[in-house]
């Protein structure tokens, strides 16, 4: 309890300061068409009960970015602890200056001044909206002139149901977005009448109800219950807190940022935010809950803890890793691990069979892509292959699993050093000694070796302050959360004066802890401080289907960019090359094009700032080790001035990434060519014939027809029909059905033919 109390604590700290800006809000019953919230007015539009508002808010470490939500707001719940319930575009985030407003076309629209457009809107400006209301209950509803509800914040939750609101099928509760992690947890209620708990999209971790009712809603009762019911309100599930029907005036249930599912009741006399219930029990069995920081198990005290027992394998970046097995020349060794179980969380497909303990450890040591296992001894006899550094899991005395974790054995002795041969005994023969010519011949050696100890002295030591200096960058640089700022000298040495180059401007270097890294060369005519303001926003933003940016440099007339690097290279050339192009299964191909989809789709809607790539191409996709898919070269549209739109960013992207996906499902590089064929082919009722023929027989119709489809709305010449980056996610991960699409060019090419003609009369 006293975790949650914790978490509770300093999300609404983060909120007190710029909560008590909304405190002078006006009680109003209707809220007329024209009315307008501004940031920096203290203003917010009130229930008649005084129990809620709505208003912009800001946290403390982020003083100039703001968002629109509701919030409690009642006189008995003291200002620091007034939770905000709901938030306009979730975690969208606009500037100074920016406003809120009901237009006179009945549209609700939040717009960012600081990028000078609309950031999210209700889409309600065909509906005939004639007011909004704040209802009592937290509900902000638009009404026609019937009173008749044309739209309402309950039907687009964010992280928090009140009671009275429904989940329905295929919404969703997603987590605050506090860090990379906890944007990836989400509540979900399927299709078959179950409510369940999810990080990223295919890792389900807690459940409710039985997969055999349709059509189910979850909803939170005033009396402390979560519920399924049918629309008919028969009850199929229901859960109870622990102060169910007592006199409680206040309740939520919201998607904590840790993963896991709460109900909290308002405790008046100790004016407190108490949890009565939580999903699960345990958190060590919220997947990932210690993320890169190792595996989670209990302290003394009875909460839960991250700790890392590869104690060989701690990276100084605090990121608890297992050791990679590349260049392993010792041979390896399995470390056993008692009462602990094991799983990868980047990428999440563990490989699971049915073998014994013994087998399990052989298995992975020798499998050389092996890092870990775990075997399940509780008679079901699973083994559990791991084939990622990515590992977290949960370890109890009481768990009937073991782990083994491979490692390096000890390294062989150093190599002895030799005794050096005594040289030949000269052959002594008597002879007559010249003094002077002793003393010059002296004198200009001892002379000759002291300028070049001097000048081997000054080079060395210039070399290991180098080094010093990258070993404490390197050190520091994922702790501290900053870039590395390097020097054109210090990018010289860890390319090796640019020795190896893998791609256009691209070279292979090494920090000294042996970390490798992908160094790109920019033109040098950048403004530097355009330059520091670009990579320094790139550089805060963690994904792990993005390279994450570590340094650069910013001297003179160069331009460097630091990356992770990837094993295994772009994905162009896997898609050039005949031989490698194989190695490209067809479910590599999906995965691939679902990780970018979800990497562009976090760029977009899950950074505190909207960010486009500007340029997506198989080029600047790079695979890792595991063949997962890593985004690079993001957010650089920013360094050459390239001013547009959000929305033609956006779409931009969701274009680019159509283009990319049919490249992945025909070999294609350049799809303009093959785009009307493709089309053709597909409308006919051929859609294998447009599948890159060096793939086998693996492929999925169900996938085909999928990709293809949101492919071809991708690739629409009417802007206006161009589905989001959420929605393409969404289709190719098999949640959302793509209706038929029509022509994908049909416009421009019309536009084409008006222009030829047009040149012709002109020429006549």
């Amino acid at each position: 309890m006293l975790e949650q109390d914790k978490l509770l604590h300093g999300f609404a700290l983060l909120l007190c300061i710029s909560l008590g800006s909304l405190l002078s809000g006006i009680a109003v019953s209707e809220i007329p068409l024209g009315s307008k919230l501004s940031v920096g007015e203290s203003t917010s539009w009130v229930s008649s009960n005084g129990d809620f508002a709505i208003g912009f808010y800001n946290f403390p470490d982020q003083p100039k970015q703001f968002s629109v939500g509701i919030r409690f707001n009642s006189k008995s719940v003291p200002v620091d602890k007034q939770t905000v319930v709901w938030v306009a575009g979730g975690d969208v985030t606009v500037g100074n200056n920016s406003y809120f407003q009901l237009q006179e076309n009945g549209e609700l629209v939040l717009f960012d001044a600081l990028q000078g457009e609309e950031v999210w809107t209700s889409k309600t400006s065909q509906l005939s909206v004639a007011l909004a209301v704040l209802r009592d209950n937290g509900n902000l509803v638009l009404l026609n002139e019937n009173r008749d509800v044309i739209w309402q914040s309950f039907d687009s939750p964010t992280d928090t149901l009140l009671p009275g609101q429904r989940l329905s099928t295929f919404r969703t509760l997603r987590a605050a977005s506090q860090n990379y992690v906890s944007s990836l947890y989400s509540l979900y209620m399927n299709v078959s009448g179950q409510l369940q708990l999810k990080w990223e999209s295919s890792i389900i971790y807690w459940s409710a109800g039985r997969p055999s009712h349709s059509n189910l809603s979850a909803v939170l009762t005033s009396d402390g219950s979560l519920q399924l019911v049918a629309p008919n309100l028969e009850r199929f599930w229901s859960v109870f807190g622990e102060d169910h029907n007592d006199t409680v005036r206040f309740r939520f249930l919201r998607l904590d940022v840790d993963g896991n599912l709460r109900l909290y009741s308002w405790m008046e006399v100790s004016q407190t935010w108490r949890s009565v219930w939580q999903a699960v029990e345990n958190q060590c069995n919220v997947f990932a809950t210690c993320d890169q920081q190792g595996i989670c198990a209990f302290n003394a005290s009875g909460s839960h803890v991250c700790t890392c027992p590869f104690h060989h394998a701690v990276q100084s970046n605090s990121k608890c890793l297992v050791s990679s097995q590349h260049d392993c020349k010792p041979g390896s060794i399995m470390v056993e691990h008692a009462n602990m179980f094991l799983y990868g969380i980047y990428p999440v497909h563990d490989f699971i069979s049915r073998t014994s303990l013994d087998k399990c450890k052989s298995m992975c040591l020798s499998d050389p892509s092996c890092t870990a296992v775990t075997f399940t001894n509780d008679g079901s006899a699973k083994c559990r292959m791991m084939k990622t550094q990515y590992v977290s899991g949960y370890s109890d005395p009481s768990l009937s699993a073991t782990s083994f974790v491979k490692r390096c054995s000890d390294p062989l002795a150093a190599d002895p050093i030799f005794p050096l041969n005594s040289p030949p005994q000269a052959h002594k023969e008597p002879y007559n000694i010249c003094i002077p010519c002793l003393v010059g011949a002296a004198s200009g050696t001892i002379f000759v070796f002291i300028v070049i100890q001097l000048g081997m002295g000054f080079y060395l030591y210039k070399r290991k302050n180098n080094y010093r200096r990258l070993a404490s960058l390197a050190h520091s640089r994922p702790g501290s959360k900053c870039l590395i700022m390097l020097s054109f000298t210090e990018i010289k040495e860890l390319t090796g004066n640019f020795n190896d180059q893998i791609g256009p401007k691209m070279f292979k270097g090494a920090l000294p802890d042996k970390q490798p890294v992908a160094v790109k060369e920019l033109e040098g005519t950048i403004e530097a401080r355009k330059f520091r303001a670009a990579v320094s926003k790139v550089g805060s933003i963690y994904h792990k289907g993005l390279a994450k940016l570590e340094g650069y440099c910013c001297e003179f007339n160069h331009r460097y960019l630091v990356y992770e690097y990837a094993e295994n290279g772009s994905l162009e050339k896997y898609i050039e090359n005949p031989t490698l192009a194989e190695r490209l299964t067809w479910r590599m191909r999906m995965d691939i094009s679902i990780n970018v989809g979800r990497a562009i789709f976090y760029l977009h809607t899950e950074c505190r700032e909207f960010l486009c790539h500007g340029n997506l191409k198989c080029e600047n996709v790079v695979l890792d080790e595991n063949f997962e898919a890593k985004v690079k070269e993001f957010g650089l549209g920013m360094l050459y001035g390239e001013a547009s739109s959000r929305r033609a960013s956006a779409q931009k992207d969701v274009e680019d990434f159509g283009k990319m996906v049919l490249t992945l499902v025909s070999g294609f590089k350049e799809v303009k060519d093959v785009l009307d064929w493709a089309y053709k082919e597909w409308m006919e009722g051929h859609p294998e014939n447009v599948v890159d023929k060096r793939l086998k027989n693996e492929v999925d119709a169900e996938e085909l027809e999928c990709a293809l489809r949101i492919t071809f709305w991708c690739l629409q010449a009417d802007e206006r029909v161009k589905p989001s980056m959420g929605e393409v996610v969404k289709v190719l991960e098999g949640t959302l059905p793509a209706d038929p699409p029509p022509p994908p060019f049909s416009c421009l090419i019309s536009a084409r033919e008006v222009e030829d003609t047009s040149e012709s009369g002109s020429e006549v």
